[in-house]
């Protein structure tokens, strides 16, 4: 049974890091994209990032370039999500999912939310003074 879940969230002060974790079961991480997506209320789910051992991608949003670092720790099957500078617009649930295994995708790992198949439960980032 596929399982994935997060944690690491709370509260931290602007400019202040984090380190989100996502631990999985059932399945194993190299033959799969692993995600982490945000969700802010009244907002709609957005891509954060993704890595994909077996097709050799890391992917970034835009709005977390450079502050943002995904890593797999294969030895526990967890993957990692260090965030850095962090502003209060970072502020959501952030979620891990897991796509089919071994699928080949044209432009990498998958930014979008309809290419995961798996999700965990979430794990609530806070950023503010």
């Amino acid at each position: 049974q596929v399982q994935l879940v997060e944690s690491g969230g709370g509260l931290v002060q602007p400019g202040g890091s984090l380190r989100l974790a996502c631990e999985t079961s059932g399945f194993t991480p190299d033959d799969h994209a692993i995600g982490w997506f945000r969700q802010a209320p009244g907002k709609e789910r957005e891509f954060v990032s993704c890595i994909s051992t077996f097709e050799e991608s890391i992917i970034y949003a835009d709005s977390v370039k450079g502050r943002f670092d995904i890593s797999i720790d294969e030895a526990t099957s967890t993957v990692y999500l260090q965030m850095n500078e962090l502003y209060p617009e970072d502020t959501a649930v952030y979620y891990c999912a897991a796509d089919s295994p071994r699928t080949y995708h044209l432009h990498g790992c998958p930014t979008y939310v309809t290419g995961y198949v798996d999700w965990g439960q979430g794990t609530q980032v806070t950023v503010s003074s």
